[in-house]
């Protein structure tokens, strides 16, 4: 549930923090440039996460025998061959994530950004309770900063 909420109350804590201007004065070109910037930089974040879960997906799917990955998983050969499928079908799954968020970014959509950001931070979470807490720096961390930025830009 507290996942589930989290964007909410981020959102609305920014959202409430600042008072709307007057509906006769337009925003100076300060603040503009403040909400351009803040934009930026949440499709930065957003962007670098989509390329995380797309590199993911890589090796999970088409590099997973290799050595090379094989180190980076801390995985036997023996392992890499009999895991292969559940690892494709990892990758799979982290290619549809990289896809929902690339969408966002393409039709700058922020409800998906959001979703899918909200899906990495669960899935990152849930990965660093059951495998490796490596997943929290390579997931958790990156999508949580993305999500951050993706509120506070809107």
């Amino acid at each position: 549930m507290l996942f589930v909420t989290l964007p909410y109350l981020l959102q609305h804590a920014v959202a409430s923090g600042l008072p709307d201007p007057p509906a006769h004065e337009t925003p100076s070109i300060i603040t503009t440039f403040r909400v351009l910037t803040m934009q930026l930089a949440s499709n930065i974040l957003v962007g670098l996460v989509a390329l995380i879960h797309l590199y993911i997906l890589v090796l999970e799917m088409f590099l997973w025998r290799t050595e090379r990955t094989r180190a980076t998983f801390g995985i036997t050969a023996e392992f890499a061959r009999e895991s292969a499928p559940l690892a494709a079908n990892q990758g799979l799954y982290n290619g549809f994530l990289a896809a929902g968020l690339i969408y966002g970014l393409v039709t700058g959509n922020t409800e998906f950004q959001i979703f899918f950001l909200s899906c990495v931070i669960i899935a990152g979470i849930f990965g660093a309770i059951t495998s490796t807490r490596k997943i929290l720096y390579v997931q958790v961390i990156p999508g949580a900063a993305a999500l951050a930025l993706v509120l506070l830009a809107r």
